[in-house]
């Protein structure tokens, strides 16, 4: 297997007895503990007995014959947002340390262990993930797999979840995506992030940064990889999804926002990938959305989330704000400026958002547009600089929050070639379209990879 193996690969290689669940346990382990790597940057919470123990029971069901699931056995990182039982959920911050322990596990943990998956640890973030650019100036900042010399950013929030899947220390991750804190990374380090409709995953004992907006789901090495958790996540079963035929597939890139301030690889790559796609039979069609270009406005003074991620944090943020980063203290307290009126009209300015984008949308089988508009930059000068940060920050976040406003569903595949920088496309359409996203992503994802050779 490569060092980063699909989930059916690591299926095919436990059901063949070529690995057991302990062995790759241990190997992600081991990934995580090298000194040279970043898995102290990676992980917040560690609890390898756990782990071990989980990989044994793997094993065991599987010399009895049965396995529960295509993650049996199988290293699965989450980030730190999700209760585990007897832990303390940090949720990349430490003004939650001291704080009383999960007395049960989220309902996503339940149905990751339950199916089988060996949990390695839980992943670092943008502290409770209020950044799509995933510096952490509590547990350090993990470094993107690409130009690592550099020290370019991981994306975020959920910025641990896509280095422990690019340096194999877990096969697939778990992240939250409130603005885009799944696809994000995933495209900023050349993997494939999938965001669900949200409402078809628990968000109970997952701590919120904005309850109108989040989404749960997986960073993985394909789209098969992502559809095979989401279902596990969603608990709805069934049959995969199959890839519809490219030929007649109408697809719709939007000509507002989206495209502005492209860098030249992402400008590059994007353009080859609609040439492509095009030329394999798929009827792509500009389509001018305007209402994209009102989404600014809605938010301008914090929207939906300042206010639900205040409400939330009102009572830590007397008892421990001075130990918040003062980037995400800064926004929250933004959610003070918001009147209950304000919070309303936000409510139905979005309704009707949605309605009308999706009149738009409909006659079409999906959008497609970068899943953020440059590549990964370098981690040091937005240390540095708030104006630095915050301008990469809306730019970087700017795409993929259109879709969680639309409450839609999104991937983000890679469409870079090998040489290049990781650049992400998004595959994206309206709410509870998933299933066929899955299946647009799938004809894509053949297409680009036949065309890498």
């Amino acid at each position: 297997m490569t060092d980063r193996p699909t989930l059916s690969a690591v299926a095919d290689a436990l059901a063949d007895q070529s690995t057991t669940a302990v062995a790759l346990a241990k190997q992600a382990l081991a990934r995580i503990d090298d000194p040279q790597g970043e898995g102290e940057r990676v992980f917040i919470r560690r609890n390898d007995q756990r782990a071990l123990k989980l990989a044994e029971a793997s094993d065991a069901v599987r010399a009895a014959g049965h396995c529960r699931s295509p993650l049996e056995g199988v290293p699965i990182s989450v980030k730190d947002l999700f209760d585990l039982r007897g832990e303390t959920t940090l949720a990349g911050s430490v003004a939650l340390k001291g704080k009383p322990p999960a007395h049960k596990d989220a309902p996503v943990i339940q149905r990751l262990i339950a199916a089988g998956a060996v949990i390695t640890g839980t992943t670092n973030m943008s502290e409770f993930a209020f950044s799509g650019i995933g510096i952490n100036p509590h547990y350090g900042t993990p470094k993107n797999p690409y130009d690592r010399a550099t020290g370019r950013v991981p994306g975020g929030s959920s910025s641990g979840a896509a280095i422990s899947v690019t340096d194999g220390m877990a096969v697939a991750a778990i992240g939250t995506d409130t603005g885009g804190s799944i696809r994000i990374p995933s495209a900023l380090c050349g993997l494939t992030g999938f965001k669900p409709t949200a409402a078809r995953v628990s968000a109970q004992g997952v701590v919120p940064l904005s309850t109108s907006l989040d989404s749960i789901g997986p960073l993985a090495r394909s789209v098969t990889c992502c559809a095979i958790i989401d279902q596990i996540l969603s608990g709805e079963g069934g049959d995969l999804p199959q890839a519809l035929p490219l030929k007649g597939l109408r697809l719709a890139v939007p000509q507002t926002v989206v495209l502005a301030d492209m860098d030249e690889t992402v400008s590059r790559a994007f353009a080859r990938t609609l040439s492509l796609l095009s030329k394999a039979g798929a009827v792509i069609s500009d389509i001018a959305l305007p209402e994209f270009s009102e989404v600014a406005q809605i938010y301008a003074r914090g929207g939906l989330v300042a206010a639900e991620a205040l409400h939330w944090h009102r009572a830590l943020l007397e008892e421990a704000g001075d130990s918040y980063d003062h980037r995400v203290r800064m926004r929250i307290l933004r959610g003070r400026d918001l009147s209950a009126v304000d919070y309303l009209e936000t409510l139905a300015l979005r309704r009707d958002w949605v309605a009308r984008v999706n009149a738009a949308i409909a006659g079409f089988d999906a959008l497609i547009l970068p899943t953020v508009p440059i590549i990964a930059p370098a981690i040091a000068p937005l240390e540095a600089d708030d104006s630095a940060f915050f301008a990469a920050n809306g730019l970087i976040l700017r795409n993929s929050t259109m879709i969680n406003f639309l409450d839609g569903c999104a991937l983000s595949i890679p469409c870079h070639a090998p040489d290049e920088a990781p650049v992400g496309l998004m595959v994206a359409g309206a709410n509870l379209q998933d299933a066929k996203i899955l299946s647009v992503g799938l004809a894509v994802e053949a297409a680009l990879a036949q065309a890498a050779g």
